[in-house]
């Protein structure tokens, strides 16, 4: 089954609530005029009211399928803003302060996820990827035993070994630029959740580097070997394993003469690089090389979904990163 259509009927089973900020953009208009009529999820979108259904007319919405709320007149607005206040009093921020960004769409969208009002949001059409990830990380906040948010693209490679349109899950290549080891093991832990709640395979985890299982000695490896260890330790369960060259990781041949004892046995399907450099020019690589799809950056290591997109994105894009926000919700 193509992955995209695995996430869509994913995320309709579960019938999940998501929030659309940027509700006054006319691609998320017409965006949740395909989400809501292929029943991916239930829609809400932000924004002056005016302008969202002058928008409808023109993209055949029926705003009668989407819930419209626009924060400046919202009866929620000062109980959302008392509540931000309280959260971020302690970094200085002052009441006044918190009034004035509930009145942004990015951070209101945010505390309706966190009061369970909907169950992810979906932003940055218009917004940038620090804008939309700081109303997330203020507001909704970090997942339990995961201390950094990252990112991780889902690769479809058209052959890989005799397997035809194989999944890897390529983690960090978007957010993190040099990760220590504790975010490094965090990165493994959230990629691993995509893996298996996203994608439906037991993730095997592969920690990658320059070297494997001692053939260098660098501080760049340790870091690699600790954050091995920590994700280990944090999972016990999981099927992890590091340090490995790529070959390693993923040629069961190599495997066999680089570190038979690892437990991966040549088979990972997800791949942690130790730094953004290689893991933006690796997924890059694949992308154009091999043909593969790329299909993400999927935001993790938030406790509730706050998925971006690309400021360039299609209508379709955003359909596809609602589908993975809710169907990982």
């Amino acid at each position: 089954m193509d992955i995209i259509k695995k996430i869509r009927d994913k995320a309709k089973a579960k019938h999940k609530r998501v929030v659309l900020p940027e509700g006054t953009e006319e691609r998320m208009i017409k965006a949740a005029k395909e989400i809501v009529s292929k029943k991916i999820a239930e829609v809400t979108l932000l924004g002056e009211r005016k302008k969202i259904e002058e928008l409808s007319k023109s993209s055949g919405l029926d705003l009668g399928l989407v819930k419209v709320v626009d924060p400046v007149t919202s009866p929620k607005y000062e109980e959302y803003a008392a509540e931000y206040h309280q959260l971020r009093e302690k970094k200085g921020m002052t009441g006044e302060e918190a009034r004035q960004c509930m009145l942004n769409p990015l951070f209101y969208g945010a505390m309706m996820v966190r009061k369970n009002e909907v169950d992810g949001f979906v932003a940055g059409s218009v917004n940038t990827t620090g804008d939309v990830l700081r109303a997330g990380l203020h507001i909704i906040g970090l997942a339990p035993g995961i201390n950094v948010v990252s990112s991780s693209f889902i690769m479809v490679v058209p052959e890989f070994l005799g397997i035809k349109d194989k999944i890897f899950v390529f983690g960090d290549c978007a957010v993190l630029p040099n990760p220590d080891p504790k975010q490094l093991a965090s990165i493994a832990l959230s990629c691993a959740r995509t893996m298996r709640e996203l994608v439906g395979e037991e993730p095997k985890v592969a920690m990658l580097s320059f070297s494997t299982k001692g053939s260098a000695q660098h501080e760049m490896i340790d870091k690699v070997l600790e954050a091995t260890k920590i994700a280990s330790s944090q999972d016990p369960n999981l099927k992890i394993d590091g340090e490995l060259q790529a070959d390693a990781a993923i040629i069961p041949k190599v495997a066999q003469k680089k570190c038979a004892d690892s437990i991966l046995c040549g088979e990972a399907n997800v791949l942690i690089f130790p730094d953004l450099n290689s893991g933006n020019i690796a997924y890059k690589l694949v992308q154009r090389l091999a043909k593969a799809e790329a299909i993400g950056p999927i935001i993790q290591g938030l406790a509730k979904p706050a998925n971006d997109l690309s400021r360039g994105c299609s209508v379709e894009d955003i359909v596809n990163v609602v589908a993975i926000a809710m169907s990982l919700a």
